[in-house]
């Protein structure tokens, strides 16, 4: 297989943009940059999620099996890229974000985004340098109904291929 051509079909694989947030095993909570995301099934809500095993943030959900996804808008590329490499938590806030913890999962949960969910862990894949978690979404909440999705394509960055 032609390398070049296989990343650059895969890169056009369209990819919502999300921080992703949990409390890991010390009870620290965690952020990261999240793309690969996808409900997977209605009844009940599911959602897989790749994490890539050598990431802070697949340790704490191997940890507690809890999770949060909070969903980025169309305006808030700076957010997305502030969690690349996500600042520590102190007192409610990762840097400039501030956050209140999630009501069925204690994961942080961004007060300046549009929308979030909690979830729980259900089940896993481990194949590759990332493990697919399968999680039933188990409390949802909007703060902007009329907000447009960041996507990845509408950014300078991949990730994929």
């Amino acid at each position: 297989m032609d390398e070049s051509l296989k990343r650059s079909v895969l890169r056009k694989l369209p990819y919502g943009m999300h921080v992703m947030t949990a409390v890991g095993a010390g009870g620290t909570p965690v952020a990261s940059t999240l793309t690969w995301i996808s409900q997977c099934s209605f009844t009940p809500p599911l959602v897989m999620i790749a994490i890539q095993k050598t990431s802070q943030m697949h340790e704490a959900v191997e940890a507690r099996g809890r999770l949060a996804v909070n969903l980025l808008g169309e305006g808030q590329r700076e957010i997305a890229k502030a969690f690349f490499r996500a600042p520590a938590a102190d007192a409610g806030r990762f840097g400039d974000y501030r956050y209140e913890p999630g009501p069925l999962t204690d994961a942080p949960l961004l007060t300046d985004v549009p929308a979030w969910f909690e979830a729980c862990v259900t089940d896993k894949v481990e194949r590759g340098d990332h493990t697919v978690f399968v999680a039933e979404v188990i409390a949802a909440g909007v703060r902007d109904e009329d907000t447009k999705p960041l996507v990845l394509s509408d950014t300078p960055w991949t990730y994929g291929g």
